[in-house]
Formats: structure tokens, sequence, C-alpha cells
């Protein structure tokens, strides 16, 4: 097993089941991809105001990125997600559930004032373990 995710007996137990204390990366290359907005196919902003929609668009750009390198969701060792209102954080919350359905990685969520465009609710960078 090249990627062990877990929670150290040390600490407490995180609050959810959303995210894990700790990703240890035992082998393989890594991949650090930038935060995602959610555009679509001509660099325009995908639904503004809609935070399922936007969750959705960004998970699909990430997905395909991960392809392009040959991972999927399963080798995602940290995700951060930015978030203009944490109170949005149950829609996306539930996006995120339908890619990450095994053990979840190492995460952070933050609230930030605005994004670099005005209608991203969401930005979302990972870091995986390429296969």
């Amino acid at each position: 097993m090249r990627v062990k995710i877990g929670n150290p007996a040390t600490v407490p137990a995180p609050p959810n089941t959303a995210y894990s204390h700790t990703a240890y990366v035992t082998q393989g290359p890594m991949l650090y991809v930038s935060g995602q907005i959610a555009l679509d196919e001509n660099g325009e902003m995908d639904a503004p105001g809609d935070i399922t929609r936007q969750s959705e668009v960004i998970f699909s750009l990430l997905e395909r990125i991960l392809a392009a390198h040959g991972a999927g969701f399963g080798d995602v060792v940290n995700i951060r997600s930015f978030l203009t209102d944490l109170d949005l954080r149950r829609g996306y919350g539930a996006v995120r559930a339908k890619y990450f359905t095994g053990p979840p990685p190492t995460s952070t969520t933050v609230e930030v004032p605005r994004l670099f465009h005005p209608d991203a609710l969401l930005e979302v960078e990972i870091v995986a373990a390429v296969p």
C-alpha cells in the first residue's frame, strides 16, 4: 500500500467522517492541482449563485485532471476548499461525498471574503499520489 490514510490514536478523532487527519505516502510521484472554480468549456462561470452546480462542475474538472494522470479520487491525499460562505458547505459537502467514497483524504475548508472570479462561490485544490 503506497498511501496510508488514517487517524492516529494520539489525537482526538475528526469531528465528522468527511476527512482524515493524516495521509502517509510511501512511494510514487505526487500531483499538485491548482485551485479549480466552476468554469465551463468556454471559460465562463457556470451557474452563478448555485453551490451544488458549481461543486459538480469543479469535481468534474478535478476528475478529468486526475484521469489525465492515471489517477482517481481514491488517490487524493489532500483537498483544500475555499468557500465564500461557510453556510454553503452542506451543498458542497453533498457533492464531495459522491466522489470520495473510501477513506477520506486530509482536508482543510475555509471561508474567504472572495475568490478571483466575482461569481465563484467555491475553489478547490487537491494533491494526489499518482499510481
